[in-house]
């Protein structure tokens, strides 16, 4: 978990907001079923797979799989940069991802993906290398990473001990 307390708060609020926001169907799913910011944090380490959706030129939507890592309260998640997800991001940055592991977590998140510039984050370059291997990609040409600011986050989870190693 690499969560400061501040970004911990924000993201609590965040998911108080969206719930509070929610209609009452969604509430009586989640409202007993979720997991505060701190959980959240800790349940998301690694890389978890995302369904990503975005929207085409004419409005048709799309979704596809990216690998994401839960840092500093946000998803972040890459593609090829001639990745169709890609010139639908460029020019229409609004996208949702959901993560899931069966019944026991669901993670749904609404917001405006920005591309990262990696030259200007090298902890968090360091940290893909890291994951990913050093020479895995060209990481300036090759790839293109997106930092997720949400709007809407909800989660549902039934019973956090199955989350648990």
């Amino acid at each position: 978990m690499l969560e400061t307390p501040e970004e911990l708060a924000e993201l609590q609020r965040l998911l108080e907001s969206s719930l509070a926001g929610s209609t009452a169907h969604l509430q009586s799913i989640v409202a007993e079923r979720t997991l505060t910011a701190e959980q959240l944090a800790g349940v998301l380490t690694g890389m978890c797979t995302l369904s990503l959706a975005t929207v085409t030129a004419r409005g048709e939507p799309r979704i596809s799989a990216v690998d994401g890592h839960f840092l500093h309260g946000r998803w972040i998640f890459g593609t090829a940069r001639t990745a169709a997800k890609a010139r639908h991001l460029a020019s229409r940055p609004e996208a949702s991802v959901s993560h899931l592991r069966g019944e026991d977590l669901g993670v749904f998140v609404h917001g405006r993906a920005e591309a990262i510039d990696l030259t200007a984050e090298p902890g968090l370059l360091d940290y893909l290398r890291q994951f990913y291997g050093a020479d895995a990609f060209d990481w300036t040409t090759e790839v293109v990473y997106y930092r997720l600011h949400p709007h809407f986050m909800t989660v549902y989870a039934p019973d956090l001990a199955k989350l648990k190693p």
